[in-house]
């Protein structure tokens, strides 16, 4: 047991619960917060290559992972809007679905859904239908985030028709993510529901 909490990919899970911490508590200071909020981001993606290179692929890292995720978005979207909680709570709720039933290997259970999930989940989201998804759940918030203080037009200088053309674009990825949700959701009441009628059957 004591090994596997110190594999390297379960390391970084433990760096990102530091950085994403200081990240909450720098909030309203956008030069500190948005280094380490994109700190955050990038090191998800260095977790996951490290546990593949490395053969440290684990239950636990894989559970982490998530966890670590869904801490972080749910701190900054419940920070950014009145209803920033919900988009949490699905997350949370879509991650006790996946691994209720899937576990480690959660990714693999949608060899039965359809084909247009299956293309998002497809190689492990390392598609360009993936990475939009993946980009609308990691980076709206933080793009909201540089909206409401005003560093897309102060830091990037980015054009108002830009800033849309961003917020129109990953937003439609978090909508197309945001079904992907739903499904799990339904078919795991599904699943649910199935095993307390053949109880009753039985």
């Amino acid at each position: 047991m004591t090994m596997v909490l110190l594999y390297w990919p379960n390391i970084i899970g433990y760096i990102r619960i530091v950085v994403v911490i200081a990240a909450w508590a720098t909030y309203e200071t956008p030069v500190v917060f948005v280094p380490l909020y994109t700190i955050f981001i990038a090191l998800d993606g260095i977790d996951g290559w490290l546990a593949r290179r490395l053969s440290q692929a684990s239950r636990f890292g894989a559970w982490l992972d998530v966890v670590v995720d869904n801490l972080g978005r749910g701190m900054l979207w419940s920070q950014l809007c009145q209803w920033g909680w919900l988009v949490s709570a699905l997350e949370w709720c879509v991650f006790v679905c996946n691994h209720n039933t899937g576990g480690e290997h959660w990714k693999d259970t949608f060899i039965n859904s359809p084909r247009f999930i299956q293309a998002i989940m497809a190689n492990g989201f390392r598609t360009f239908l993936g990475t939009w998804v993946v980009s609308g759940l990691h980076f709206l918030p933080l793009w909201i985030y540089g909206y409401h203080h005003h560093l897309l037009s102060g830091w990037l200088c980015l054009p108002p028709w830009f800033q849309t053309l961003g917020t129109l674009m990953l937003s439609a990825g978090r909508v197309v993510a945001l079904s992907v949700e739903v499904w799990c959701v339904c078919i795991h009441i599904q699943y649910l529901t199935r095993d307390e009628e053949g109880e009753k059957d039985d």
